[in-house]
């Protein structure tokens, strides 16, 4: 998908539903109203949805503000164009799958803990692959920022292996990137071949290459 689009309805800035209300940005100092924020959780979790459900990344803003229960005018007060919906949605999944890291080592043995958090890596694919045009196209071009994400998912495999390699329950001779690697392999190799079952067979294979 282009960077721009300008003969696209999805880009159009048309005014908020009268019905709706205005819906301002805060002033200076003063946090965001509740329901503001509320709107714009809701239209982020729609998004997520959407775009992982939509390989071809072919998703109307429209239906993603009805899936959200707000209107096409309330999307775009929060997301001035699709690029900033893509780029809030890719944000938001890539912190939560480098945060979960460590909350799974809260919880969880090493080994079992990188399993859950590769399930959780493949979610994170599964939501970028219908918005990866638009992603490309918007680093290209620069209206979107370029995250370092191979950088941040390694640091959660780091802190992975290291709880592992301490409690003897993971390999202490891999390389994160290594790691890594493997991962993107079994997501990108074939996508149209992985079936959810697929998957995990590889990503447990994964696992019991690391145990000591």
């Amino acid at each position: 998908m282009a960077a721009t689009e300008p003969s696209s309805p999805d880009r159009a800035h048309p005014p908020a539903p009268a019905a709706q209300g205005p819906e301002h940005p805060p002033a200076p100092g003063r946090p965001a109203r509740a329901d503001a924020r509320r709107n714009r959780e809701r239209l982020l979790a729609a998004a997520r949805t959407a775009f992982a459900a939509a390989e071809d990344g072919t998703v109307p803003l429209e239906a993603v503000a009805r899936a959200a229960g707000v209107g096409i005018g309330t999307l775009y007060r929060h997301f001035p164009t699709r690029e900033a919906l893509v780029e809030a949605v890719y944000a938001a999944e890539l912190d939560e799958v480098t945060a979960s890291a460590d909350i799974l080592l809260a919880e969880l043995a090493a080994p079992a803990a990188l399993r859950a958090w590769m399930d959780r890596y493949a979610a994170f694919v599964a939501a970028k692959r219908g918005v990866i045009g638009t992603l490309r196209a918007g680093w290209a071009a620069g209206t979107i920022a370029t995250p370092a994400t191979r950088e941040r998912l390694t640091a959660s495999i780091v802190s992975l292996l290291a709880a592992g390699a301490e409690a003897g329950s993971l390999r202490a001779d891999v390389e994160p990137d290594d790691v890594l690697t493997m991962l993107l392999g079994v997501f990108f190799a074939a996508p149209a071949e992985n079936t959810p079952e697929r998957t995990g067979r590889l990503l447990d294979l994964i696992v019991d290459a690391l145990r000591p």
